[in-house]
């Protein structure tokens, strides 16, 4: 023992045996810990934990298939979405309306309308600090106001205003090719063809001269095709449109589907009153035609002719006022 000691003493110094038996007991623990941590597992906790991963697997490809670029914002849409489901709806169907059918549509329109009012605002605040550093005078409150707000006015609205014209634009293609379609699809309903198959093919057929309305039936078919029911799909087409006429035809086809009545007749009945209130629609703008320029032509035809009448005696006057020799 003394011979073990007196090594340990001379390199280590006096807790040489006490360095020894440290590191001896910190080997043992280490050596020691893996068997103690070391369980049998328990069967249950194994398939419960194999049903937990394939449920997750599950979940990430069902995610992976539906994911695009917008999911980013989902965990934002408490501040980019109406809590109110009514208003929700209504900007929902107006995003619809305009042709944005995504399912972020909504927290994409106010994600691009909150950015825009903020860099409106920073820009006209950049334009008030140039503005005002540039001039001596004193700067009006109301002005710097007004510099600073109507920028962030017209970059909050700007995407409002956007979303709605192109909601009228389609709707006023809708309403002006819808006739047209109606006319072919009698033609496909009389030539044998179901009313699932002849949408499809005014939808393909309609596509060169009205995309939207194009759309509209290609959707309609789809929905029909994945199971959904005609009356319900019939309904939120005549929603989506956000036309009277279509309002009117979804009503009259499925009131023909629930009354037994043939939908070819239908379809002439209604073909033929769209035809006739398209004529109508045409003579009333002609018969516009006219109040309109009346304005325009008084608008650019009288000054000329009151300088060609009364130019002269005018100059008369002056001139004789003048003392000057008339001119007449």
């Amino acid at each position: 023992m003394n011979g073990l000691l007196g090594p340990l003493t001379a390199n280590l110094g006096d807790f040489g045996p006490v360095v020894l038996v440290g590191a001896l007991g910190i080997l043992l623990v280490v050596l020691t810990l893996p068997m103690l941590l070391r369980k049998s597992d328990d069967p249950l906790e194994k398939l419960k934990r194999s049903r937990a991963d394939a449920a997750k697997a599950k979940a990430g490809q069902a995610q992976l298939r539906a994911r695009d670029k917008q999911d980013k914002l989902e965990k934002y849409s408490t501040f980019l979405e109406p809590q109110d489901a009514e208003q929700y709806s209504a900007v929902r169907m107006t995003l619809l309306r305009a042709g944005y059918r995504s399912k972020a549509s909504v927290r994409m329109f106010y994600l691009i309308q909150f950015v825009l009012g903020i860099s409106g605002l920073l820009i006209g605040l950049g334009y008030m600090l140039y503005t005002n550093a540039a001039s001596e005078a004193e700067p009006d409150m109301p002005m710097t106001i007004a510099k600073v707000l109507i920028p962030a006015m017209i970059g909050y609205m700007g995407p409002k205003r956007w979303v709605n014209s192109r909601a009228e634009a389609r709707q006023k293609e809708i309403e002006r090719g819808f006739p047209d379609a109606l006319d072919l699809l009698l033609v496909c309903v009389e030539a044998g063809q179901s009313l699932d198959q002849a949408i499809l093919r005014v939808a393909k057929e309609m596509k060169t001269s009205y995309p939207a309305l194009s759309e509209e039936f290609q959707l309609v078919s789809y929905e029909i095709k994945a199971g959904k029911d005609r009356s319900n799909v019939l309904r939120d087409f005549g929603e989506r449109a956000g036309v009277p006429d279509v309002n009117s035809f979804v009503t009259v086809l499925i009131q023909s589907t629930q009354f037994g009545t043939p939908v070819s007749e239908a379809l002439r009945v209604y073909s033929a009153e769209m035809r006739d209130k398209r004529l109508m629609r045409a003579e009333e703008a002609a018969n516009k035609l006219p109040t309109k320029m009346t304005l325009v032509t008084m608008g650019l035809t009288v000054p000329p002719l009151l300088l060609i009448l009364v130019g002269p005696s005018v100059y008369d006057v002056v001139t004789t006022l003048g003392g000057d020799k008339p001119l007449f």
